[in-house]
C-alpha cells in the first residue's frame, strides 16, 4: 500500500497532505505555547514541565513527549522523501526548464519552497540542539525554558538565523496550506478566495508569533 502510494504523483500529493497537517498542526501549538514566555519565567517552566509529564502514570516521564517526537520525525521524512519523489516526476515528465506561461504562473513562494524547505530543516535541527538538548547553548539549563530563551536569543546571529527561518516558514506554510487543499480536492472557484486567506493568515499569525520571541529578546522587552 504504502510503496504503492511512493510511486504515483497522487499517492505523493496525498502523502504530503497528511504529514503537511501534523506538521502545520504543530507549528501553530508550538507557537501558540511558546507566547507563554510573556507571562513570565514560571508560567512557561511550568508549561515545560507539564509537557514532560503529560501522560504519566500511564506513560513515563516525557514518555508522550517522545512520542509526539517521534510522530513528527516520521512526518518530517514523509514530506521530505515525498517532495524529493515529486519533483523527480516532475522533472522526468518535463525535462526542460520551465519557461513562459509556467513561470509567470508560478508564485514566489512555491518557487521558493525548495530552499525555503533547507532552510527550515537545518533550522530545526539547531533549535533542537540549542533549546532541547543544550549542545549548542552554553548557558543551557535543564528545565528552564525562559532562561534558555532568553540566553539563546540574546546571540544576536542566532535570533538572524531564527528570524529567517521564520520568514521561510511563512512562505512554506503559505504555499502547503494552498495546495494541501488542492491535493484534497477543494479546489473551486468558489473557495479559491478562501483559501488563500486562510494560507495567508495562518502563515502570518505563526510567523509574527514566532518572530516576536527574539525580537523581545535583543530589544529587552524580555529579559
Amino acid at each position: 500500500m504504502l510503496s504503492r502510494l511512493y510511486r504515483s504523483a497522487l499517492g505523493l500529493k496525498a502523502l504530503m497532505a497528511v504529514s503537511g497537517i501534523v506538521l502545520f498542526g504543530f507549528v501553530l501549538v508550538h507557537m501558540a505555547g511558546n507566547l507563554k514566555l510573556y507571562l513570565g519565567p514560571e508560567a512557561i517552566n511550568h508549561y515545560g514541565e507539564w509537557l514532560r509529564e503529560v501522560g504519566t502514570p500511564f506513560l513515563p516521564p516525557s514518555g508522550l513527549l517522545w512520542v509526539a517526537r517521534v510522530v513528527l520525525l516520521a512526518s518530517v521524512l514523509v514530506h521530505i522523501v515525498a517532495a524529493w519523489k515529486l519533483t523527480w516526476l516532475n522533472r522526468a515528465a518535463r525535462p526542460q526548464d520551465y519557461v513562459g506561461r509556467d513561470v509567470v504562473q508560478a508564485t514566489y513562494a512555491a518557487r521558493t519552497m525548495r530552499w525555503g524547505g533547507v532552510i527550515i530543516l537545518l533550522f530545526v535541527l539547531y533549535h533542537l540542539a540549542d533549546l532541547t538538548f543544550g549542545w549548542v547553548n552554553p548557558d543551557f539549563v535543564p528545565g528552564d525554558v525562559y532562561h534558555n530563551m532568553v540566553a539563546g536569543f540574546s546571540v544576536w546571529w542566532v535570533s538572524a538565523f531564527y528570524m529567517l527561518a521564520q520568514v521561510a516558514l511563512a512562505f512554506h506554510l503559505y504555499h502547503g496550506l494552498w495546495s494541501l487543499f488542492q491535493s484534497l480536492g477543494w479546489n473551486h472557484p468558489a473557495l479559491n478566495p478562501w483559501r488563500r486567506r486562510f494560507a495567508a493568515t495562518f502563515a502570518i499569525v505563526v510567523a509574527a508569533g514566532n518572530l516576536s520571541f527574539p525580537l523581545a529578546v535583543l530589544s529587552g522587552l524580555v529579559s
